[in-house]
């Protein structure tokens, strides 16, 4: 169809300026009547058959451009695209009130001045309209929410969750509410991970997307598609941030340095590290715990134990208990970034002293 009508408007276009080009020129030129007769005819028919021969290659030029206007307009939130609308339509009104200045000082100097005033007027709208779509897209004159369309909801997933894989549990646990975007460059660095060459990181890939998968059969995720060419391939933390400050949206990450980064520039982070130290259960020096010492400490002496909830517990003169489950009371507890520490000592060593 599209082709249709293309074909249809370059040869009505070629047609009639065959027919304007013998009226002007040919026509001036010969004064057989014969001969006029035949550019008459010829005129307008190779006119048009020259537009018709044009429009496939205009159809994929406009085909194109298209192709790079959508991708533009998709890496665009609603918000953006809601004030470079209004921008363009600023620009479009203001380039008309200039008209009125250009047609009524340039086109006095006759068809030379109109047709200059025409050009001049296109350039016009032409810039201002540009300039009000950028501007307005920057400005964002049309408050509306976030694109994921979630209003002020919206969490944006860093790779370092979906590796993770506690984000299924959290989700079904309904403790994590509001709309779960994944930007299409987290997916490219997931599968880039996926396929690596060491079989660590190939193994974390892969539970990536089994995690992803688990993820789509419980809620629906959107899949954000902008992207920011501008910026590294590399810099995936750079490009959260930015989204996440571009939609007004929340970061859901792992990641101590980019929360950090995050925080820094204005962004709230959910971190499911420090939830899950948050909920783990307390305990107070004093306490009595029965754990399986299973390894030794950094000290000689020191013996390892774990929590089911996987705190670690130091237990001082432990190792002689390693492979063995025994009764400890605690010290002191150590709240670290990567989590809490517990120390204790052997409750028969206590009570023989």
């Amino acid at each position: 169809m599209l082709r249709i009508a293309f074909a249809a408007i370059f040869a009505v276009t070629g047609f009639l300026l065959g027919r304007e080009a013998y009226s002007n020129v040919f026509s001036l030129h010969f004064g057989n009547q014969g001969v006029q007769w035949a550019f008459l005819i010829l005129s307008p028919v190779v006119g048009a058959l020259i537009g018709i021969l044009l429009a496939p290659l205009a159809q994929a030029f406009f085909e194109d451009e298209l192709v790079v206007a959508e991708r533009a307009i998709e890496r665009l939130a609603p918000a953006e695209l809601a004030g470079g609308a209004l921008g363009l339509i600023v620009g479009l009104v203001i380039a008309w009130l200039m008209k009125s200045i250009l047609f009524e000082f340039i086109s006095i100097t006759g068809r030379a001045g109109s047709i200059v005033a025409i050009v001049l007027y296109l350039i016009v709208a032409i810039f201002t309209a540009y300039l009000g779509a950028r501007v307005g897209a920057k400005t964002r004159f049309v408050p509306l929410g976030d694109a994921a369309g979630a209003g002020g909801g919206a969490k944006i997933v860093d790779t370092s969750v979906i590796v993770d894989g506690r984000i299924v549990e959290i989700v079904e646990s309904g403790f994590l509410e509001g709309l779960l975007v994944v930007p299409r460059f987290v997916l490219r660095e997931l599968q880039a991970i996926a396929d690596s060459v060491d079989s660590q990181k190939r193994t974390r890939g892969r539970r990536g997307l089994e995690v992803l998968n688990r993820l789509q059969e419980t809620i629906v995720l959107n899949i954000n598609e902008r992207d920011y060419p501008e910026m590294p391939p590399g810099s995936v933390d750079g490009k959260l941030v930015r989204l996440a400050k571009e939609l007004g949206a929340k970061l859901l990450t792992n990641d101590y340095n980019l929360n950090r980064v995050a925080q820094v520039e204005g962004v709230e982070v959910l971190n499911i590290n420090e939830l899950a130290n948050a909920v783990k259960p307390v305990v107070l020096p004093g306490e009595e715990l029965h754990v399986q010492v299973i390894r030794e400490g950094k000290e000689s002496h020191q013996g390892v134990a774990y929590l089911d909830d996987g705190t670690m517990i130091v237990v001082e003169h432990g190792r002689k208990f390693i492979g063995e489950g025994t009764e400890v009371v605690v010290t002191s507890v150590l709240q670290t970034v990567a989590g809490r520490m517990i120390f204790a000592r052997p409750k028969r060593e206590g009570v023989g002293a």
